[in-house]
């Protein structure tokens, strides 16, 4: 079995940029904003939603990279039109 191709770690790193600074301002954000002797109770939970929505899209955004890059790798196939008439001749297609 063939391995797949690696996907393009710097595409990556300039689709998660955004994220990464959405996820930066959304924790800070729960930490500066936390009332003066609560700042665990008021920022925690905050924090680890926006850290888990980062490790969420981060994952899917590395998987869908990786089969994008597996999906690039591979050539086009022909045409429906062009598949349907070689089965009609009996030719297989590839």
């Amino acid at each position: 079995m063939e391995a797949l191709p690696k996907l393009d770690r710097e595409a990556l790193r300039k689709r998660m940029l955004a994220e990464f600074e959405r996820t930066l301002t959304e924790v800070a954000d729960a930490v500066d904003g936390a009332k003066a002797g609560r700042l665990i109770r008021d920022s925690e939970e905050p924090a680890r939603v926006a850290l888990d929505r980062f490790r969420q899209v981060m994952y899917e955004t590395a998987m869908q990279s990786k089969v994008d890059a597996a999906e690039a790798a591979f050539p086009p196939s022909g045409e429906p039109s062009e598949r349907s008439a070689d089965a009609a001749q009996g030719k297989a297609s590839v």
